[in-house]
């Protein structure tokens, strides 16, 4: 079953603008490696999936998957071949808005060969380019 919120508040939601870095949720916090995204867009619950999907086949059982980021925006579509001014359309699928440098998925408890593999193939399945980072060591 594809991610979505469990009840909101208003069923449609404005388009909004993607703009500016993420200033939030742009460290690795969880895990010791993580997949960052270099670009901004919307990511649908069926792409998280997919991501969960791949990262769980390629860790096999091994370490622990976070996955950072919720679809809280409810996309919206017109049918094909519809005329003007009929209203907005009816929510399609739920999306996460990510801007440049959100961290997207983490990884902890492998080795750093397989961690940058199994998040290769999840960045695979991302519709915006990514890059596989690590955890700043902390500082005092």
């Amino acid at each position: 079953m594809p991610l979505m919120p469990k009840r909101v508040k208003f069923r449609k939601s404005a388009r909004g603008v993607l703009r500016g870095n993420a200033h939030r949720g742009n460290t690795v916090s969880y895990g010791e490696f993580g997949l960052q995204s270099l670009e901004s867009g919307w990511l649908s619950a069926e792409s998280i999936e997919a991501g969960r999907i791949t990262a769980t086949h390629s860790v096999r059982g091994e370490g622990r998957l976070f996955i950072r980021v919720f679809p809280h925006k409810s996309i919206t579509a017109i049918p094909a071949e519809t005329r003007m001014g009929k209203g907005k359309g009816e929510p399609e699928y739920w999306a996460a808005v990510v801007k440049p440098g959100m961290i997207l998925y983490e990884i902890g408890g492998l080795p750093e060969a397989a961690a940058r593999d199994a998040l290769a193939r999840v960045a695979y399945k991302m519709p915006f380019r990514c890059r596989f980072v690590t955890r700043r060591p902390s500082v005092g």
